[in-house]
């Protein structure tokens, strides 16, 4: 069932769903595509930002300023959260019993994940290996990855899937590893963690409560044509001049120095003070153009995205793949929505995975144009069944029919721009799995039934690729996968840093 033609890449027609209530708050808006990602970028305060002048060089050095867009020296980090409960497992990522992902279900269970028995990965040229992860060779997610990443990215791109259950059509799950990212060392010349919702996430599905750090807050950056806001100077930068505009805050700084020595605790009140003004020196001499940071303006995510701007999804996923790559943000969070497709129709449902396959699949190429290497974590709230009705307008694939939550998976993706990584244990792909009827054994791992320590895994996973899985409960005190003996059995990749 190869070759046929693929869901229209424009359709984003919000799903209503008969024996659903009606949407009633912001994220039930979002889950069924009934709101789009346009929006508005905000950013931390001037005074906020910090980077490195020539003349401010040793105070900005003393501050602890950024002096450059090289990021932390951590490898980048973007998650994808796809809002609604969508199908992972089976129909895009192949999922499989305790063997991995190739040892085989039962025919009923391929059909509860939406795969018709003429399509069973078992039969000749049903299985795609191209991205190492096994995804189903009629996936629309690979398809949309691979109108975006080239064979040269692919061929440097490795991955595991996670076989576990979560709640459905909630933003409860806590599925959002941002925060234990950041704790473990993924920071940026500008904010540590950016976010396209103006959530305590970033996105859809909560952060674990245990990882929230309020200091680390996700900056919203949902209509990433105005990213330039986050540093954006005014009209001192342009009508003064770069060099201009720096003398001037210099003599603030040394006025608003003068003044603080002549207040209670004066060495405490002029230090802060000469910080916050060296930061903002330092962000106008650097950023007095803030298009610097504009994707719209961006020719290499011009040519993965032609005519960005015209699409809010891209526009946003752009945005935080230039901010996360270029080292101005350390890691972000990309939510999309209407996957709540479960309304009979596999063709819309298609058209969704299509359009995040391509996010995902331009993430990957901009890593490569950058030689940067990246991490990508793809999860969902729920999951999504069939009761093995084909859609012959889909090639026969069969029709999603209700949300099931017992047929959820998340998966990673790590790109390292010198060699394909490696895994921990060759072939091990898959962790957790899938009982024969087409259900996560929710009692395969403590992760397969817990979200929260789904997440911490994740964290493990990316300290692992920096070879720093000793710092985990450090990281995450009071984490939930037991002592450190244990720890590496929930460990895929083998360090690339």
């Amino acid at each position: 069932m190869r070759n046929k033609k693929l869901p229209s890449q424009t359709t984003q027609v919000p799903f209503r769903h008969e024996n659903h209530a009606r949407p009633v708050t912001r994220r039930d808006f979002l889950a069924q595509g009934l709101i789009s990602g346009m929006g508005l970028a905000v950013g931390p305060s001037l005074l906020g930002l910090l980077g490195s002048s020539p003349e401010a060089y040793a105070a900005a050095a003393e501050c602890g300023i950024a002096v450059s867009p090289a990021g932390s020296g951590k490898v980048p980090f973007i998650c994808f959260d796809l809002a609604g409960g969508a199908n992972i497992a089976g129909s895009n990522v192949l999922v499989g019993k305790q063997g991995g992902q190739m040892d085989p279900l039962d025919a009923a269970g391929y059909n509860k994940l939406g795969i018709a028995s003429s399509m069973l990965p078992s039969l000749p040229g049903q299985v795609n290996t191209e991205l190492g992860l096994a995804f189903h060779a009629s996936s629309s997610l690979l398809a949309g990855i691979k109108l975006k990443a080239t064979a040269a990215t692919l061929a440097n791109v490795e991955g595991c899937v996670v076989c576990v259950r979560s709640n459905d059509d909630t933003s409860n799950n806590p599925h959002n590893p941002m925060y234990g990212i950041a704790k473990a060392g993924a920071k940026g010349q500008l904010v540590a963690l950016l976010g396209t919702q103006n959530s305590v996430s970033g996105g859809n599905s909560v952060a674990p409560a245990n990882q929230i750090d309020a200091t680390l807050r996700p900056t919203k950056v949902s209509s990433v044509a105005d990213t330039r806001g986050l540093v954006d100077t005014g009209k001192l930068a342009t009508q003064l001049g770069g060099s201009g505009a720096v003398r001037v805050m210099q003599a603030v700084e040394r006025l608003s120095g003068a003044k603080a020595g002549k207040l209670p605790e004066a060495d405490v009140v002029k230090s802060l003070l000469n910080c916050a003004y060296s930061g903002t020196t330092e962000k106008v001499q650097q950023f007095g153009n803030p298009d610097v940071l504009n994707p719209a303006l961006d020719a290499n995510i011009n040519a993965i995205f032609p005519n960005v701007a015209a699409d809010g999804d891209f526009l946003k996923t752009a945005a935080i793949m230039k901010l996360v790559l270029e080292g101005y943000a350390g890691a972000g969070t990309v939510q999309l929505g209407g996957f709540d497709y479960h309304d009979g129709n596999r063709v819309n449902g298609d058209a969704k995975d299509l359009k995040a396959g391509q996010a995902i699949g331009a993430v990957l190429e901009y890593a490569r144009i950058k030689n940067k290497p990246v991490m990508i974590y793809v999860f969902t709230d729920g999951a999504v069944s069939s009761n093995g009705t084909a859609d012959n307008n889909a090639g026969g694939k069969l029709v999603w029919t209700s949300d099931n939550g017992t047929c959820g998976a998340v998966f990673m993706l790590v790109y390292n721009p010198v060699s394909k990584p490696k895994l921990k244990t060759a072939n091990a792909r898959q962790l957790g799995y899938y009982r024969a009827n087409g259900s996560v054994e929710t009692g395969a791992t403590p992760l397969s039934n817990n979200v929260t320590q789904l997440a911490e895994a994740v964290v493990l996973n990316y300290l692992a690729l920096h070879n720093e899985v000793g710092r985990f409960a450090q990281i995450i005190p009071g984490q939930g996968l037991g002592p450190s003996t244990s720890w590496d059995s929930y460990v895929m990749f083998q360090p690339i840093v």
